[in-house]
């Protein structure tokens, strides 16, 4: 299996690789989550060859869509008021994912069904996530003492595991947007 490509170093590789994401947020944006390298390409005003030697491959773009979603929920996040309780913290960070989430569902649905399909790339969205519930765990001040040391990181990575659970189903449908919130915060209450 191969990894995503890694951004280029090049002083145009960044700024090119970011009109390819936008163009592919548009095209989603749009409704249209079948687009065609070429269609991206198209939108994004650059050759066709492009998207391919920036990424790889459409999952490795889906994957970079991810990721630009993730480190905008952290960074949301990251600039709240910051709560005393870990438990706090980690229901304010439910509440900012949910809210980066249902922003644009039709984005961010087509984003994750790629993230659950097999592929020739694999991206970092596990240690991306985690990294997420890490900060919103912090120092762990509020949850139980006994073991913390080593159950902070396995609750961090649950975190994940299960947060990518409950969008699985709202990605499906199986979830309207009304009840993912309530069903994440339903998760993290329970690993908590």
């Amino acid at each position: 299996m191969t990894s995503i490509k890694p951004p280029s170093t090049g002083s145009r590789g960044e700024p090119v690789r970011n009109r390819v994401i936008d163009a592919a947020e548009r095209l989603l944006r749009d409704g249209k989550a079948e687009f065609s390298m070429r269609d991206l390409a198209t939108e994004a005003g650059v050759s066709f060859a492009t998207p391919f030697n920036q990424f790889g491959s459409k999952a490795a773009i889906m994957h970079a869509l991810s990721a630009r979603r993730i480190a905008t929920a952290t960074q949301r996040f990251a600039d709240k008021p910051r709560l005393d309780d870990a438990g706090q913290r980690v229901l304010l960070a439910v509440a900012t994912v949910v809210e980066l989430m249902l922003e644009e569902p039709r984005v961010n649905r087509a984003v994750m069904g790629w993230l659950g399909t097999p592929g020739p790339t694999h991206g970092e969205v596990l240690a991306q996530s985690t990294a997420l519930w890490t900060l919103a765990i912090g120092a762990g001040e509020g949850l139980v003492k006994r073991g913390q040391n080593q159950a902070l990181p396995a609750l961090a990575r649950h975190l994940a595991f299960g947060f990518r659970g409950v969008l699985s189903f709202w990605t499906a449908g199986e979830l309207p947007d009304d009840a993912l919130a309530a069903n994440a915060c339903d998760m993290a209450n329970a690993l908590m």
